[in-house]
């Protein structure tokens, strides 16, 4: 199952790079001067994108300050035309600072350990003789491997 996870890791990784390639492509491609408002398009345009290619967990459109900030950083160390590395470093620490959203991460989250909180309560009340040691960790793998099989993981 950890091969399954990573492997499929890679390939969103692998759809994220060229969803990357192609916004940088169109904003930045040959391009000497770089505007404050061209690199707020370039990120909005770019999280978009990745929007759609993760389906239900969405990501937050980053605050102006926090563009304005990452601009600023660009700005001082750049010494010409911005490099895809350099805007992919850009764009991760302004994707981790402004989070997500979406029901995915709800859902994760409300699985993940609602139901087995919520298992372990139905197993008191019916007196079953399962040890706890088994039971949970028992409920927890079966609740993920169904998020897993619903993809919402």
């Amino acid at each position: 199952m950890g091969q399954t996870s990573s492997s499929s890791g890679n390939t969103k990784r692998k759809e994220f790079d060229s969803v990357i390639e192609k916004c940088y492509k169109t904003y930045f491609k040959d391009e000497k001067d770089c505007t404050p408002v061209k690199f707020y398009r370039a990120v909005c345009e770019t999280i978009e994108e990745i929007n759609k290619k993760l389906g239900s967990t969405q990501l937050n459109v980053p605050k102006t300050t926090t563009l304005q900030l990452a601009y600023g950083r660009y700005k001082e160390a750049a010494e010409g035309e911005l490099s895809k590395d350099e805007f992919q470093e850009i764009l991760q620490e302004v994707l981790i600072e402004s989070g997500f959203a979406g029901v995915g991460a709800k859902d994760i989250l409300m699985y993940l350990f609602g139901l087995p909180l919520t298992a372990l309560m139905l197993k008191r009340q019916a007196n079953l003789k399962i040890h706890d040691d088994i039971f949970i960790p028992a409920i927890t793998s079966a609740t993920v491997f169904l998020l897993a099989k619903l993809h919402k993981i």
